[in-house]
């Protein structure tokens, strides 16, 4: 079976080496090419980077600033994260001011002055924080992080045409003007049912959770499936912590089903997994597909999953990226940390090589695309998602192997 492929990233092959350039346009990149050190993938400085002490540095001139500030660019960029929020919020605001501190460092002679505000973790705080990010200046919001808080941030920001990078996944939020980062379920279920399609798989099935995250889930596969040519055989939901029935479901039909998608995460996938081998169901031949939440260590080594493809950015680029991390600031950080790091180094690159233009919408809909040393290829859409250059590994009970490289350019540009 031929997969069609318009409008998104190309299939296998191509250069899988990461750009040394992170993540600017593909137009920005030929530009740079000769500007030594701008994005460069290691730090500048022996001994790890040496960064901004927020809140010390002078800042351009322009309207007054308060609270943090990172690097002393002349173009004012906003980065709300949930300092204040519950749960892991505030911890994961640490982590992500930490990625964007190491892309600004990267990204030499960047021209950038990033103003770090509290977005709180609710509609409301982030609202408020917006308008003071654009009453001192910013000319582009980084952030926030949750889909509610992105919520409060979009009015107020396409009231003052002010663009937004967010980093949620919940695509509910996104239109024209606020654009999301996050790794968006659909281009995942998009890229795994693809290659199965690709290696003869003619059925599918699926055993979804019924929780939010399960609803785009469902979505995804089934638009996915009709796509590729997939005949879905059926959907099995569970409530959490209550799968049996679905897998039970699931085994019944087994014989006529040739792969299998389990979108949920490393708590519950292999449970599941579990559970159809003690039912007999051949995972040899039913192939397990699962989604970026797969792309976790957890997951690498258990053995109940071997066999089963997940579609993730090379993990190389993260893991060059965890690897400075760690030495600069001595701990771990989150994958979605990353996605800080990505959207500093995108507007470092788009002041570098568009002007004036840097953040007019048309720009940031580049239909080329932007290559991330991180996250790989990644696009912008004029409805505010975004299309993402996957590659696709498979589980073996050690490290992943690869499949299918990630995409180096998208087709149809």
């Amino acid at each position: 079976m031929t997969v069609r492929n318009e409008g998104k990233p190309a299939e296998a092959g191509g250069a899988t080496a990461h750009s040394a350039h992170g993540a600017i346009s593909r137009r920005g990149l030929l530009a740079l090419a000769g500007a030594a050190g701008v994005a460069a993938c290691t730090p500048t400085t022996s001994g790890g980077p040496a960064f901004p002490n927020p809140g010390t540095l002078p800042v351009p001139t322009g309207p007054a600033v308060t609270g943090e500030t990172l690097g002393t660019g002349s173009v004012r960029v906003a980065l709300l994260l949930p300092k204040s929020g519950q749960g892991n919020g505030p911890a994961l605001a640490s982590a992500m001011q930490n990625a964007a501190s190491l892309g600004l460092n990267d990204f030499t002679a960047n021209d950038l002055t990033i103003l770090v505000k509290d977005s709180g973790g609710t509609a409301g705080t982030a609202s408020a924080a917006a308008q003071a990010a654009i009453s001192e200046g910013a000319e582009l919001i980084i952030g926030p992080v949750f889909a509610a808080e992105v919520g409060g941030v979009g009015p107020v920001a396409r009231a003052a045409n002010v663009p937004v990078v967010a980093f949620s996944s919940d695509p509910s939020v996104a239109a024209s003007g606020v654009y999301l980062l996050g790794f968006l379920i659909d281009g995942q279920a998009q890229r795994v049912l693809a290659q199965a399609a690709s290696a003869g798989k003619r059925s599918v099935a699926g055993i979804i959770s019924t929780s939010a995250f399960g609803n785009l889930a469902e979505a995804a596969l089934r638009q996915a499936a009709g796509r590729y040519g997939l005949r879905l055989a059926q959907v099995e939901r569970f409530n959490p912590g209550d799968q049996a029935k679905a897998v039970a479901a699931v085994a019944a039909n087994s014989s006529q089903i040739d792969c299998l998608f389990v979108p949920e995460g490393p708590g519950i996938a292999p449970q599941i997994a579990q559970a159809l081998r003690a039912q007999n169901v051949d995972l040899g031949r039913v192939k397990l597909l699962g989604t970026g939440v797969w792309n976790d260590p957890s997951v690498y080594g258990d053995a109940t999953l071997a066999g089963g493809w997940f579609p993730s950015p090379e993990i190389s680029g993260f893991a060059n990226f965890a690897g400075r991390y760690r030495s600069s600031f001595g701990a771990e950080p989150p994958l979605t940390a990353s996605l800080a790091y990505d959207a500093v180094v995108l507007a470092a690159g788009l002041v570098k090589t568009a002007g004036a233009q840097r953040f007019q919408l048309s720009v940031l809909t580049n239909p080329q695309g932007f290559l991330s040393s991180v996250n790989g290829l990644f696009r912008f859409n004029a409805n505010g998602t975004n299309d993402r250059g996957l590659a696709v590994y498979e589980v073996t009970g050690s490290s992943p192997s690869l499949v299918s490289p990630a995409p180096r350019a998208f087709t149809g540009a």
